[in-house]
């Protein structure tokens, strides 16, 4: 199996073990997408920005294919969301190994597809992970466990952005992620914005927030 292609940006603030910032991208696109605000996060991350591993026909990238005739349970292709989700965590490890990053330190940010990935990630395997930014996604509870591991998940954070007006995923699939993070007793912060499939500028003000809150420079 082919390791992941992935950009990285060192921390400008030097550490020891710094923290771990790991960008996901959406369905179509690659791994320059969400790397391009990367100058723009918190100084002491190191940064990575990984390509999914199916190539599509148009150029871009994907996790998983995807039948746009699906409804929310049938959107996407499980067997393949979860290969690709063990692709990520073997590659994270080798980053954490290369570049010695604070394993207790370990946050996703992922956007439309990527952040249905980061869900999955986070509630299958807490432990890895203290951090989930969460864009434009939803959770896909075929690729979850049966049942969420409360108590070994109640460390994990969450953020989570969704457009009212999203042509692409349905502002309802977001409600109900709040609804199912909630319900598990989860922490997370959910926000909504007058906006289509995208980020705009108060969603990334919330989102450079909430890093910065819970990852203080210093």
């Amino acid at each position: 199996m082919k390791t992941l292609h992935y950009n990285v940006l060192l921390p400008k603030k030097a550490a020891k073990n710094p923290p771990l910032l790991v960008m996901l991208h959406g369905y179509g696109s690659d791994e320059n997408d969400l790397f391009s605000f990367a100058n723009h996060l918190n100084d002491q991350f190191l940064i990575i920005s990984l390509r999914a591993p199916l190539k599509l026909g148009f150029g871009g990238y994907a996790w998983y294919n995807i039948d746009f005739t699906g409804n929310e349970s049938r959107f996407g292709n499980p067997e393949e969301a979860k290969q690709a989700m063990y692709q990520v965590e073997q590659l994270i490890e080798e980053v954490q190994e290369k570049y010695n990053t604070n394993k207790a330190e370990t946050v996703l940010l992922g956007f439309s597809q990527g952040a249905i990935i980061s869900y999955g990630l986070s509630l299958n395997n807490p432990a890895k992970y203290n951090g989930v930014l969460a864009l434009s996604g939803y959770v896909f509870e075929d690729i979850l466990p049966k049942e969420i591991d409360v108590e070994k998940a109640k460390h994990l954070a969450f953020f989570a952005s969704h457009g009212t007006e999203d042509p692409v995923i349905p502002i309802e699939w977001a409600r109900n992620a709040h609804h199912f993070l909630k319900t598990n007793q989860l922490n997370v912060v959910y926000k909504e914005y007058k906006m289509g499939h995208g980020i705009n500028p108060e969603c990334f003000d919330d989102l450079m927030f909430w890093i910065n809150q819970r990852y203080p420079i210093g």
